[in-house]
């Protein structure tokens, strides 16, 4: 009983320090340039036809789905075409990206760019070619002749609604909607003061992030004190507890009811604050479920999953490849979090990916749901490929290390 609570406060430590407080920090500089610039981004994004493909992408890279989540409305308006959110939900690496960037960060940066350069090239292929998107497209409506709710005509290679179409509303900007924000005498003030506590901490916890990177990742005990171990330890699990109230409550009451949501500007610096925070808390919260699974998984079973995905050759890019078609971000921080504990090969991290969306198919799927079963297959075409090459040639040809690479 004593090992399972120990592994579940120093998962909520670590997941804090370890990777949220970098979030944090990410999502804060994003949602800055979009206050300051009051969503400039977008109108570049729609005003450079020839470029669209290409800013797709890099929006799909930024950490998190919030940049790809952008390009999603912006496809149902008819703005954007069909090759840009290919290349946006391929170069996507959702919130895993946060888990990698921070306890891996060199396997992230290969990682990252070969799903930013294969996923760009099916994008500008798409859009010039078709790459037989068509047939793609009438076999996915044999299968699902109702898979279009919105009724809207084929278009640009076979897929999309009409640009002209009225779809009677706009269209649906992030996957997790709560309803209208609450007002409470007692919850409301909470909230707010939990928010800036919560700031009080993320800074704290980076703080103590980069003095752990920078000591090269040594074991910290877990324990109460003024001394690094134990402020590490006291900022990290009431960081960890902040984001679970926040995510679970206090959302609600602080003008942020909606999560994962994209949003064009903001309208104060408080309001970028108060975003940011909501979207780290979510992560948060995925993020200590992964944790809490694989080390509650190994400690119960004693299975060594490194051994096993060795065991799998090239099924385990394979494998990396049918995950990433999950929708959502939780089993994709779940496998990036293996990753990073040895786990799985390199290969299986690329594969994974490319073909994830984490949350930025939701907003498709809700309005031109087609189109994002054919953008999900054109990500996971190109994501097996790219996997089992890199299975090949990774190891025996380039002599870099399939298990454990990039990790700090």
């Amino acid at each position: 009983m004593n090992e399972v609570i120990d592994v579940l406060f120093a998962s909520l430590r670590d997941g804090y320090v370890q990777v949220s407080a970098f979030v944090a920090v990410t999502v804060l500089a994003f949602g800055l340039l979009q206050y300051w610039t009051d969503g400039a981004v977008v109108g570049a994004i729609e005003n450079n036809e020839r470029l669209q493909v290409l800013f797709g992408g890099l929006l799909g890279l930024t950490p998190g789905c919030g940049g790809a989540i952008v390009v999603m409305p912006l496809y149902v308006r008819g703005t954007v075409s069909f090759g840009t959110v290919v290349a946006t939900l391929g170069a996507t690496a959702g919130d895993s990206a946060f888990v990698i960037l921070a306890l891996a960060p060199e396997a992230a940066l290969y990682a990252y760019a070969i799903a930013f350069v294969a996923s760009v090239a099916t994008g500008y292929l798409v859009d010039s070619v078709g790459l037989g998107v068509s047939r793609v497209d009438a076999a996915v409506a044999r299968l699902s002749p109702a898979a279009t709710p919105d009724g809207g005509t084929v278009v640009r290679g076979g897929v999309g609604p009409n640009p002209t179409h009225d779809y009677g509303g706009p269209a649906p900007t992030h996957a997790h909607e709560s309803g209208p924000d609450r007002r409470s005498r007692v919850l409301t003030p909470l909230s707010h003061g939990a928010h800036v506590a919560w700031w009080v901490t993320a800074v704290a916890g980076l703080v103590l992030g980069v003095l752990y990177l920078l000591r090269g990742g040594p074991e910290v005990a877990l324990t109460l004190g003024f001394g690094f171990d134990g402020l590490f330890t006291v900022f990290g699990i009431a960081g960890a507890v902040l984001s679970l109230y926040l995510y679970a409550v206090g959302r609600h009451y602080v003008g942020e009811g909606e999560i994962a949501r994209a949003r064009d500007s903001f309208a104060s610096a408080y309001d970028t604050l108060t975003h940011a925070a909501m979207e780290t808390s979510f992560v948060t919260v995925w993020v200590l479920v992964a944790f809490l699974v694989y080390e509650y998984a190994v400690l119960f079973t004693g299975v060594n999953v490194a051994t096993v995905a060795a065991a799998a050759g090239v099924l385990a890019p394979i494998g990396g490849a049918i995950v990433g078609v999950i929708p959502g971000c939780g089993p994709q921080i779940l496998l990036a979090s293996v990753y990073a504990e040895g786990g799985l090969p390199f290969s299986a991290l690329t594969a994974n990916a490319i073909a994830q969306d984490g949350d930025a198919l939701f907003p498709l799927l809700a309005v031109d749901a087609k189109a994002a079963i054919v953008a999900t297959i054109y990500n996971f075409l190109p994501a097996v490929v790219v996997g089992v090459a890199l299975h090949l040639l990774w190891g025996p040809v380039f002599g870099m290390a399939e298990f454990g690479f990039g990790v700090l």
